[in-house]
């Protein structure tokens, strides 16, 4: 039972270094235009600060332009003034209720310095779901050492935790690949 406790608690903190990967992958933005370019920009809505989804129809007009559309009149000018302060470098373009977002094509170094960054992200995943193995198998020794389990269910349970790993520092380089590919693309 503690064995599957264990291996439990491997998956899921190893699926949330995937999760947070996916996060921190949808901040670097590629060429295309994609409404969750603007997650990491908030506004702030009746005393809070809320992502701007929350106050707006995000939508993508064509690969390059993204449309926002504020649900509230006043919320327009706060909207587009969170986006031009933001660290994005786009600039939109209000037409009454509708602000069209242009995304600026991406330079070569700039492509270059965020698939640098991507690389990175991808990096501290791996190494985190390697803790994630590391601290289960230790565990895992912990119990053996206890006499809590034989060391053939300790040896199975490594076995699987290993797998574990393998199956998610796989999909954290599955991942990088498609956003090299998807930065890459001109």
């Amino acid at each position: 039972k503690m064995l599957n406790e264990i291996q439990a608690d491997a998956k899921s903190r190893m699926q949330k270094s995937i999760d947070n990967l996916e996060t921190n992958f949808a901040k670097i933005r590629t060429g295309r235009a994609h409404p969750s370019i603007l997650d990491s920009v908030t506004v702030e809505y009746y005393g809070s600060q809320v992502p701007i989804s929350q106050v707006a129809n995000i939508n993508v007009e064509d690969a390059r332009t993204l449309t926002v559309q504020p649900w509230e009149q006043p919320m327009v000018a706060v909207v587009e003034k969170a986006i031009m302060i933001s660290d994005l470098g786009v600039n939109p373009v209000t037409n009454g209720n509708t602000m069209r977002i242009p995304m600026p094509a991406l330079t070569e170094e700039r492509r270059r310095d965020l698939t640098k960054v991507a690389r990175q992200e991808a990096e501290n995943a791996r190494i985190a779901i390697r803790n994630v193995r590391r601290d289960a198998n230790n565990d895992v020794k912990e119990l053996l050492k206890e006499k809590d389990v034989t060391e053939d269910d300790a040896r199975r349970a490594e076995d699987s935790i290993q797998k574990l790993t393998d199956d998610a520092v796989k999909k954290a380089d599955a991942m990088l690949a498609e956003k090299e590919a998807s930065l890459m693309e001109v």
